[in-house]
């Protein structure tokens, strides 16, 4: 979905100018990237949590839209955010918050979701990130191992899995981390892995034509913007492939994919808007009340959740127990 052209300032604002406009309101950079849908379904609940704290878009806030479906083109999108002399950006996850650090250290940037800002060289520290930058990790790293164990825990006589992942969406330190941490699981429940790198949704057919062809008997899906964006295809994929498969998110599960551990994505939407109008430093000509992002912890989820789709497992012909239905937060039948 593109906006690029798409500027959007509704109710009285229209009314005052443009320079009103900026005197008056402020003004939200929204830096997106996804398919016209899910970015739909993203920016309700956006403006749900901008709404929860009294904040309406076309009458107390405008919201400046810049979406592409490439994430190459995010750069170019964040540097008319910038251009427009917006108060503040906002962005769903790490890559965005990359292409927005490029080009302002000024203007404070609100990411819903980010890997490791800290080894991504975003923050200094979750404590007092010291820049620009702050919002919610979904501590990428941390759960693999977990989801990977819950994945053996399904699918018990499993002996080869095969990770789903994008190469490269984070940076070097992150990526090495998340690899290492998933091996080292591996070795502990004698599980050996196979790899599958896609890059952009192209790569995605033949990733899973490998993972068929050396007879991968689960498959494990790394975190990643682009691969979230794409739930709804790899669920179809693993699907035709009949292969159970452990997820980051939920919304994979809601689609009919078998069972996911971790935070909601649109929870952390949510709350990157609240977090966005209570705390971030807000320029409005003056300084609207907020506070300086570079004090404003980077703020990490408390709840993750453990969902099972039983209609996936029985058609997979898996037997989920009851001590691991009893342990879920959410059981789809």
């Amino acid at each position: 979905m593109r906006r690029r052209d798409f500027f959007r300032v509704l109710g009285g604002a229209a009314a005052m100018g443009p320079f009103a406009v900026q005197a008056q309101v402020p003004r939200v950079g929204y830096l997106g990237y996804s398919s016209p849908g899910l970015e739909q379904e993203l920016l309700t609940e956006f403006q749900k949590g901008l709404g929860e704290i009294g904040y309406v878009e076309g009458k107390n806030v405008a919201i400046e839209y810049r979406s592409e479906g490439r994430l190459e083109r995010l750069p170019e999108l964040a540097a008319e955010l910038v251009a427009l002399n917006v108060d503040v950006i906002v962005t769903l996850a790490t890559p965005g918050a990359l292409a927005a650090d490029r080009v302002t250290n000024t203007i404070p940037i609100v990411v819903a979701a980010m890997a490791d800002p800290a080894r991504d060289g975003l923050v200094a520290s979750l404590a007092r990130p010291g820049g620009n930058i702050t919002g919610s990790t979904f501590l990428g790293p941390e759960l693999i191992p977990k989801r990977l164990e819950l994945l053996k825990r399904v699918v018990p006589g499993a002996s080869r899995v095969a990770v789903f992942w994008h190469p490269g969406v984070y940076s070097k330190q992150t990526m090495q981390e998340m690899v290492s941490k998933t091996e080292e699981a591996a070795r502990a429940l004698r599980i050996q892995l196979q790899f599958l790198g896609a890059r952009n949704p192209s790569d995605f057919d033949p990733a899973f034509s490998a993972l068929s062809r050396e007879h991968a008997e689960a498959l494990l899906v790394f975190p990643s913007p682009m691969l979230y964006l794409e739930y709804r295809r790899i669920v179809d994929l693993v699907t035709q492939n009949r292969v159970p498969a452990m997820c980051p998110w939920r919304e994979a599960v809601d689609a009919g994919g078998l069972m996911s551990y971790g935070a909601s994505i649109h929870d952390l939407m949510r709350h990157a808007a609240v977090d966005l109008m209570r705390h971030a430093a807000v320029q409005v000509g003056k300084i609207l009340k907020g506070a300086n992002p570079a004090e404003l912890p980077i703020e990490q989820p408390t709840k993750f959740e453990l969902v099972i789709n039983l209609k996936a497992a029985n058609a997979l012909g898996l037997s989920i127990s009851r001590d691991l239905i009893l342990t879920s937060d959410d059981v789809i039948e």
